[in-house]
C-alpha cells in the first residue's frame, strides 16, 4: 500500500494563516474589511480631572476655559491665558530679554543647559515669562504670564528680567500692569543670581507706584516660594483663581516644622481671603471683567488729570 506524502507543516500553516486573515468577509467583497479598520485614537483627546477622576473630552475642557466640572482651574499656559483675558483674544506680543544662560556652569544628574533646552522644547517658550499688550475689557494693559510647565515656573535671572521688561514696557505705554503667577519659587540652579530677581523686581514695581499706575496680582495654582516672597504679594490688588495652592513653604514642610495638623484648605486661596492676604477669589471666566472694573477704577484719578 502507498504511504502518503508527509505534509510540509510550513506550507500548512501559511495556509492556515491566510485564510484566518482573509475569512470569508474578503472573498465575497474584498474592498469591505478595509472600511472597517481600526482607526487610531488620539492620545490627547481626553483629559482627566485631578479631583474626581471623570474623563472630560478635551474640547469641552477649552471651551469652559480649561475648568473642569468639578471647578478644578487647570493650569494653563500663556497662549490660553493671553486668549482668554484679552478683548477678542488680541494682543501684542512684546519681547522678553536674553540673558546669560548656565552662569553657575551647574549640574544636578543633568546638566542645567540640557533641561532648559528639554523645557523650551515642551513648551515652546524661550523661559517661564511671556508678555502681551492689548485691552482688558477696554482698558489697556500690559500682561505678564508665568508659566508653570516651564521648570516649574521658577524665577531665574530671565523670568526677572521678563517681569522688568514688563513694568516697563507698561511704562512707556502709561497703562496699568497685570501679572499672572504660577511658580515653585526660585530657580536653584542659578543660585544667588537667582534671588537676586526678588529685590530686582520689587524695584520695578517701585517704578510703577512712583508713576501712580496699578499692579495688579491674579495668583494662580500654584505660587510658592521665592515669587510669594517678592512680587506676587506686591500688588495693589491681589486676585486668585479658586482652590489655587499660595504660600511660601508647602503644607508638608510646614506640618513638618510645627508638628501640628494644619486645618483644612490651608494656603488655599478661599482660606487666604478669610485670612485677609488675597483680595477676592474670582472664577476664570469672570477675571477680565474684574481686572477691567479694577484697572478703570485705579486709573480714573489719573486720566482726570491728563484729560
Amino acid at each position: 500500500m502507498a504511504m502518503a506524502e508527509p505534509q510540509d507543516p510550513k506550507k500548512g500553516d501559511k495556509k492556515v494563516a491566510t485564510d484566518r486573515r482573509g475569512g470569508w468577509l474578503s472573498r465575497i467583497a474584498p474592498g469591505v474589511r478595509g472600511a472597517f479598520a481600526k482607526r487610531e485614537t488620539p492620545e490627547n483627546l481626553w483629559v482627566k480631572c485631578p479631583d474626581t477622576g471623570e474623563m472630560i473630552f478635551r474640547s469641552d475642557l477649552e471651551a469652559a476655559l480649561w475648568v473642569t466640572p468639578a471647578g478644578r482651574h487647570m493650569r494653563i499656559g500663556p497662549e490660553a491665558r493671553f486668549k482668554f483675558t484679552f478683548d477678542d483674544g488680541q494682543y501684542e506680543a512684546l519681547p522678553t530679554p536674553s540673558v546669560a544662560e548656565d552662569p553657575l556652569h551647574f549640574s544636578d544628574g543633568k546638566p542645567y543647559k540640557d533641561r532648559l533646552a528639554a523645557a523650551r522644547k515642551a513648551t515652546g517658550e524661550p523661559d517661564a515669562m511671556a508678555i502681551g499688550y492689548g485691552k482688558v475689557a477696554g482698558v489697556d494693559a500690559v500682561v505678564l504670564v508665568q508659566d508653570f510647565a516651564f521648570m516649574g515656573g521658577s524665577l531665574g535671572m530671565a523670568a526677572g528680567e521678563g517681569f522688568i521688561a514688563a513694568a516697563k514696557a507698561a511704562l512707556e505705554r502709561e497703562v496699568p500692569m497685570i501679572a499672572f503667577t504660577a511658580a515653585g519659587g526660585a530657580r536653584m540652579q542659578e543660585g544667588a543670581l537667582s534671588l537676586m530677581q526678588m529685590a530686582r523686581t520689587t524695584l520695578a514695581i517701585n517704578e510703577l507706584k512712583d508713576a501712580a499706575l496699578p499692579y495688579v496680582v491674579v495668583l494662580t495654582d500654584p505660587t510658592t516660594g521665592g515669587v510669594t516672597a517678592s512680587y506676587a504679594m506686591l500688588g495693589d490688588i491681589h486676585l486668585a483663581e479658586p482652590g489655587a495652592l499660595i504660600g511660601f513653604a508647602g503644607p508638608r514642610v510646614i506640618e513638618q516644622t510645627i508638628r501640628e495638623t494644619l486645618p483644612p484648605g490651608f494656603q488655599r486661596s478661599e482660606y487666604l481671603v478669610e485670612k485677609g492676604m488675597v483680595d477676592r477669589v474670582t472664577h476664570r471666566k469672570d477675571l477680565p471683567q474684574v481686572l477691567g472694573s479694577i484697572l478703570g477704577t485705579l486709573m480714573m484719578g489719573r486720566n482726570r488729570k491728563a484729560a
